[in-house]
């Protein structure tokens, strides 16, 4: 059975007993005046934890297994050497010293590992910082990274005696190090390194899957619905961290126009209200218009509509003038789109843009028996879905290498179709939005 370990409060208890030398959570060393009086009652046929109680010890805290010990093993060493096998000779040994007074080179030689190897830790973390972390976070070294700076600088300067040295000012372990270089480790980190490498040219493919860059996400769901491969999404996640795969973040548009409407323009009721999942395609459409600058300085006009249930698009118009045509050209698109079959009590949903309170829009509104809902004034989130596409639209697409509107309409065209086809989305079951619909469909 092991010896019981001391706690803190019984270590400052055992501590105020003069008979005491020192103790630690393990052991308790006594004074040589206690080992000689231990003697002499103990011949007296006093039993040891008598001895030990008489001398205001608490023998439940040492333990009797402790005390015990304790006498068997002085009793022995006073048989053997009397008076003298009592005293504790250990500051006395004779033989290797310690500590040893380390010479003028071997301090220098110290100093000089211990130089390079901050060194190494300097440029290391500024090559992290380049990599995008800021200047004013806390950056921790990893006992991995710590391991590969310290074999670097004991390759670097042949400093292969000074492993435990340089492991303890790092704060690493020396076993850790060696553990770290042996030639297990190193297969193993090797195994792992080609399956991330093989990994990382599958996640490449779905990145670049039909010419549009993608996150995390919808790789994993491109990875499923196209190349029929499951992965984690924890995985890809470190993967594209690992060997810098991003895609860019989308910006708010500065271009963005609040449009006020004027005394013939009506401006109607939010019919909406954030409803935008109602599971019926063809219900809730949501439209807008948007900037888009291309070419040299060129400016050009997007208009939509967009099923809010499935997330569809299902019509557009592109125009280089921001005319009444462009917003009712794309209802007359959205009119001969066959896809498009329109659901009871549907209507169209936009905000109080001028194009929209006009009344030739609104005629044909209801020419089309829709109904009109509209944001509420100054208020994009009543309309965020459709604010939502033009934002990954502009990430996405390749708008600024055109050079002429027919090459930006091709663009347009070619970026609708893989959206609606090929764009899986995290919010319709990781399906794409002509999926979403065919599997609203089925099951309606």
């Amino acid at each position: 059975m092991s010896k019981k370990i001391f706690t803190d409060k019984e270590i400052k208890l055992l501590s105020n007993n003069p008979y005491v030398k020192s103790v630690s959570s393990k052991a308790i060393t006594y004074t040589d005046a206690f080992k000689r009086l231990f003697i002499t009652e103990n011949n007296k046929g006093k039993l040891p934890r008598e001895i030990f109680e008489e001398c205001g010890f608490d023998v439940t805290v040492i333990g009797i297994q402790r005390v015990e010990s304790s006498g068997k093993r002085w009793r022995s060493s006073y048989q053997e050497n009397g008076i003298l096998g009592l005293q504790d000779t250990r500051s006395q040994a004779s033989g290797r010293p310690l500590k040893r007074e380390l010479t003028l080179e071997e301090k220098y030689a110290r100093l000089e590992a211990q130089n390079n190897l901050l060194k190494a830790e300097n440029e290391l973390l500024k090559k992290i910082r380049l990599c995008g972390k800021g200047a004013e976070q806390e950056i921790r070294l990893s006992p991995s990274q710590k391991y590969i700076l310290i074999h670097t600088i004991i390759e670097k300067y042949q400093l292969h005696r000074m492993v435990n040295y340089l492991c303890g000012v790092s704060g690493v372990s020396r076993s850790g190090y060696y553990r770290y270089w042996s030639s297990e480790a190193k297969q193993k980190r090797s195994q792992k390194e080609q399956r991330d490498e093989r990994l990382r040219e599958v996640i490449l493919k779905a990145f670049h899957f039909k010419r549009r860059k993608k996150g995390a996400r919808s790789i994993k769901m491109t990875l499923e619905g196209q190349f029929k491969m499951i992965y984690n999404l924890k995985r890809i996640r470190r993967i594209m961290k690992k060997y810098g795969i991003v895609c860019p973040f989308r910006k708010a548009n500065p271009y963005k126009r609040m449009m006020k409407a004027t005394q013939e323009h009506r401006v109607v009721p939010n019919l909406l209200n954030r409803e935008f999942k109602q599971g019926i395609p063809g219900k809730v459409l949501l439209t807008d218009i948007t900037y888009l600058f291309y070419g040299s300085g060129k400016k050009a006009y997007l208009s939509t509509i967009k099923d809010s249930s499935t997330n569809e698009i299902l019509a557009y118009h592109v125009s280089d003038r921001i005319t009444m045509d462009l917003a009712t050209d794309t209802l007359l698109k959205l009119k001969k789109n066959r896809r498009f079959k329109r659901a009871d009590g549907a209507f169209i949903h936009s905000d109080q843009g001028s194009h929209y309170t006009n009344p030739d829009f609104q005629k044909m509104v209801k020419k089309m028996k829709l109904k009109q809902s509209m944001s509420r004034r100054g208020n994009c989130w009543d309309n965020a879905p459709q604010e939502s596409f033009f934002g990954h639209f502009k990430d996405q697409a390749s708008i600024k290498a055109c050079l002429t509107l027919n090459v930006l309409k091709q663009e347009i065209m070619d970026y609708i179709n893989y959206y609606n086809h090929y764009r899986y989305q995290w919010n319709l079951k990781k399906m794409t939005p002509v999926q979403y619909r065919d599997h609203l469909l089925q099951s309606a």
